[in-house]
C-alpha cells in the first residue's frame, strides 16, 4: 500500500525475539531488561500480521531479532512464512553463531538471502564488542551459507575507532558477498557512540581500492548504495542512515516481539497489533492500515532531542 506521502510500503521487518547470545554494546549491552515469554507473540499471531501485511500488498519480510535463531522453532515458522500466499521474499539477519548447524536447511526451505552482523574480523576487536569469543563459530555459518548457495551479505556497523578495520571487513567480498556499512544510529546505547560517517569510511576503503565506483543496482530490500571494484567479486554498500536521510524512498515498517508496529526507527509511537490480536482480532487489517498511515515524513536522528524512542535496537528489532 501507499502511505499519506505517496510512498510504496511493501516491506516488513519481523522481530520474533527480543533474546540474543551477544552482547553487542550499541545493541543488547548487559543490563538490558528482557521482556516474560508470555508478552511475545506467537508464531500464529506472527503468521496473522504477515497475513495481513500481504493484503495491504507487503510482500517482502525480514526475520530479525534480538538473534532470531534462538528461539525454538524458529526454522518451521520461516518454511511457513515463506509458504503464504503473497510472499514474495523472506530474508533473515543473524549474528551467525548458529547459522552453520541451520544453512543446509535455510537452502532447502528456499530463504532468499541471509545478513550477517559482523563488526571485526580479527578475535580481540569482535569480542570487545560482542562480550563473547564465537568469531569462529561466526565465520564457519558465513562459509557454510555461502557454500549452500544462500545469497549472503554482511552488516558493519561504523563504531567509534573502526576506520582503521574496514578493509579486513571489506574484503569478504573478495568472496562474492555484498558487505555493507551502517553509520550508528542514535537508538539506545548507540546514542553513546557516535561513529565515522559512511563517507569517512569509503575514504578509507578507496585507498584500498581506489577504483570504488557507484553502481545503480538493487541488491535486495534495504536503502543501501552499491560500490564496485574490479577487484571484489562482491559489492561494498554503505547505509548513510543518519548523514544522508533516505526517508523519501523508505518502504518499510517494523514489528517488535511483543507486537507493537513502528512506521519509524526514530520515534517511540506505534501501534499495539498484540493488543487487536488478542482482543479483536477481525480489527488487525484496518490496525495494520492505519499504522501506515501514521507513518511520518522523516527521522530525526541528526536533531537534538529529534528521537522518541527509548528502546534498544535489540528490543525493537533493528
Amino acid at each position: 500500500m501507499f502511505d499519506r506521502f505517496g510512498r510504496k510500503i511493501d516491506y516488513i521487518r519481523l522481530s520474533i525475539t527480543d533474546r540474543c547470545n551477544f552482547r553487542c554494546r550499541y545493541c543488547m549491552p548487559e543490563g538490558v531488561v528482557l521482556v516474560p515469554h508470555r508478552e511475545i507473540l506467537s508464531y500464529e499471531e506472527l503468521l496473522q500480521v504477515a497475513g495481513a501485511a500481504v493484503e495491504l500488498g507487503i510482500s517482502k519480510f525480514k526475520v530479525t531479532g534480538g538473534e532470531p535463531l534462538v528461539r525454538r522453532g524458529c526454522m518451521d515458522f520461516l518454511a511457513r512464512l515463506k509458504g503464504l500466499p503473497g510472499v514474495e521474499a523472506v530474508t533473515l539477519t543473524t549474528n551467525g553463531a548458529l547459522l552453520a548447524q541451520e544453512a543446509v536447511r535455510l537452502s532447502e526451505l528456499g530463504i532468499d538471502g541471509v545478513n550477517v552482523s559482523l563488526d571485526a574480523a580479527d578475535r580481540e576487536t569482535f569480542v570487545s564488542i560482542t562480550g563473547v569469543d564465537q568469531l569462529d563459530q561466526v565465520l564457519e555459518g558465513i562459509s557454510a551459507s555461502v557454500s549452500a548457495g544462500i545469497p549472503t551479505k554482511l552488516n558493519c556497523v561504523l563504531l567509534p575507532g573502526c576506520l582503521e578495520r574496514l578493509a579486513s571487513l571489506a574484503r569478504f567480498a573478495e568472496r562474492g558477498i555484498d558487505v555493507r556499512f551502517i553509520e550508528v544510529m542514535p537508538i539506545g546505547a548507540g546514542g553513546a557512540l557516535p561513529g565515522p560517517s559512511w563517507d569517512e569510511g569509503l575514504a578509507v576503503l578507496r585507498r584500498e581500492w581506489p577504483d570504488l565506483t557507484p553502481v545503480d543496482e538493487h541488491r535486495g530490500n534495504g536503502p543501501a548504495r552499491y560500490y564496485a571494484s574490479r577487484q571484489l567479486s562482491g559489492r561494498i554498500g554503505g547505509i548513510a542512515a543518519v548523514s544522508r536521510r533516505f526517508c523519501a524512498g523508505c518502504n518499510r515498517v517494523r514489528l517488535t516481539s511483543t507486537g507493537r508496529l513502528k512506521p519509524c526507527l526514530c520515534y517511540g509511537e506505534g501501534s499495539d497489533l498484540r493488543a487487536v490480536l488478542q482482543e479483536c482480532p477481525q480489527n488487525l487489517l484496518p490496525a495494520l492500515r492505519a499504522a501506515i498511515l501514521k507513518k511520518p515524513e522523516a527521522h530525526s536522528f541528526a536533531q537534538a532531542g529529534g528521537v522518541t524512542e527509548r528502546l534498544g535496537m535489540g528490543q525493537i528489532g533493528g
